[in-house]
């Protein structure tokens, strides 16, 4: 990702914010920890560590976009979902801004993010199903 774009991404933040919720809202609750009123507190952090200096890479995170995770109910799969719609609408309205990028850089800059977001939704997701005691179905293997 450009050096700009997380400064860019984080100026629109108030956006992303109001958008991302908006879906959220959007998505029926599986469980009263997936209601918006409490992942709301979340966003500001989860913003953070996608915009945050990139990290050297990890294990490569799956490219079709399948949320991980064993449990249905896990409430940070519709949260990340909901997060992925919002951030990717905020890029092309801040690409479509910039005259000066060419398509390349457009696409890397769409991959770049997606692979970030998804790997803090990666983390994020295999940990709470790591503590997870409800007893519900998994999810059927992908």
């Amino acid at each position: 990702m450009t050096t700009a774009l997380p400064q860019i991404l984080d100026q629109r933040r108030p956006e992303i914010r109001a958008r991302w919720e908006a879906l959220l809202r959007l998505e029926k609750p599986a469980t009263a920890m997936a209601t918006p009123d409490i992942l709301v507190h979340l966003f500001d952090h989860t913003l953070d560590d996608v915009l945050a200096p990139k990290r050297p890479a990890g294990k490569p995170v799956a490219a079709e976009g399948k949320l991980p995770g064993r449990c249905h109910c896990n409430p940070l799969r519709p949260y990340f979902a909901t997060l992925e719609q919002a951030l990717l609408e905020a890029l092309i309205w801040a690409q479509a801004a910039d005259s000066s990028l060419d398509a390349e850089t457009r696409v890397a800059q769409v991959g770049e993010l997606c692979e970030r977001l998804r790997r803090v939704a990666h983390r994020e997701i295999l940990l709470l199903d790591g503590v997870c005691q409800c007893i519900c179905a998994e999810l059927p293997p992908a």
